[in-house]
């Protein structure tokens, strides 16, 4: 099945923490395996989850060795569960997707084609919003083609799920700022304080899951 990418370096490195996501882990997982575009890894981070989360990461991981799990000794909380994901990152580009959200199964290849095509650095798109039961509940397109740091100031327009990322045009990694909330909004922030603006590629191409 992944034959032909088996030697390739990965172009793409999706980073995904997890906390007791067990319900959830399985589909988000399978939404990546079904991309119509292969060459990525995913960096899995369990923060010390008490369920069963990390064993189900451990059975794909066994099958597929793009998927990686790495196990936090205590809870850190998203931020810095991100950040080790970064870290250990060895794509060009960088991607995000919680471990209860989805992707439609052309979201990379049509992103990252959108990205080259247009030499841009920092990209998002729209999204679905689904219940724990993956109903479809409402969509948020963007309505903005692209933001700036004032922009981000008011209103985080860039769903987490949404944005990529790359490293080679902004010149080396950056890393999420471990604050309360929003601390995907802060690594934006950070991102545009020194870059060119970040741009809408305007199609829903992930499904963000809201839980009770």
């Amino acid at each position: 099945m992944f034959s032909n990418i088996k030697d390739m370096s990965p172009e793409i490195s999706i980073i995904t923490p997890v906390f007791e996501s067990e319900l959830f882990i399985k589909s988000t997982i399978k939404s990546v395996q079904t991309q119509t575009y292969q060459n990525w890894e995913l960096i899995i981070i369990d923060d010390a989850s008490t369920d069963g989360s990390a064993k189900i990461v451990e059975s794909f991981a066994v099958r597929d060795e793009r998927i990686k799990l790495i196990k936090l000794d205590s809870n850190k909380g998203p931020a810095a569960a991100r950040n080790r994901g970064i870290k250990e990152a060895s794509g060009r580009y960088i991607a995000f997707l919680d471990s209860d959200d989805l992707w439609h199964e052309e979201k990379l290849y049509k992103q990252l084609k959108f990205m080259k095509k247009n030499h841009y650095a920092f990209t998002y798109t729209g999204f679905e919003k689904i219940n724990e039961e993956g109903k479809v509940i409402g969509a948020i397109i963007p309505y903005k083609e692209e933001v700036c740091y004032y922009d981000l100031l008011k209103s985080n327009h860039i769903g987490c799920l949404t944005a990529m990322i790359d490293l080679k045009i902004l010149g080396h990694k950056m890393y999420i700022p471990n604050i309360k909330k929003r601390q995907d909004q802060g690594l934006w922030l950070e991102i545009l304080k020194n870059n060119d603006n970040a741009f809408c590629l305007n199609e829903i191409l992930g499904k963000y899951r809201i839980r009770n």
